[in-house]
């Protein structure tokens, strides 16, 4: 398995993981269940180490797929960045989460803040989430790029004989 794979393979964790964390807390939210809350947090920082792992990989993919021919290298680049904007955002969700955990382990008032700064954060990382999925994903997949669906389809016309 080379890095490519392996990135292929890491680098859905942590937008899947930060998904289904922020699902997870709105449930602990509206059934008022601070187990459920808790259990959000535990996503959250799962996702961030999660997130180390898949940019990890990045590089060594990336030398991979630059070699292939038709790759642009403008899009790997813009992946790329979108990339470093996310692995931010997933650290820093991470270490909000670690500290809300501390914060509810110790009973203290101030872990209600923290889990409203998780769940803007969470939000946020989302929002990053898809323009680096999106970016990454139009690499290889022709099919997903804007441009490439735009005048670009051959028409396809079906014989009457086929229905």
């Amino acid at each position: 398995m080379n890095d490519a794979h392996l990135h292929l393979i890491l680098n859905h964790f942590p937008i899947v993981g930060i998904t289904i964390g922020l699902l997870v807390l709105i449930v602990g939210y509206l059934i008022k269940n601070q187990q459920v809350k808790v259990t959000s947090l535990g996503i959250f920082i799962f996702s961030a180490l999660a997130a180390i792992a898949a940019n990890y990989t990045g590089e060594g993919a990336e030398e991979i797929v630059e070699k292939i021919p038709g790759i642009s290298e403008s899009l790997i680049h813009d992946h790329e960045e979108y990339a470093e904007q996310f692995f931010t955002l997933s650290l820093i969700l991470g270490g909000a989460a670690l500290i809300t955990l501390f914060l509810q382990i110790k009973k203290l008032g101030l872990a209600k803040y923290g889990y409203i700064l998780v769940f803007i954060l969470a939000i946020s990382s989302l929002v990053s989430a898809n323009y680096v999925g999106n970016s990454g994903g139009e690499i290889r997949h022709t099919e997903i790029r804007e441009a490439s669906n735009i005048g670009n389809q051959p028409d396809v016309i079906e014989d009457e004989d086929d229905h």
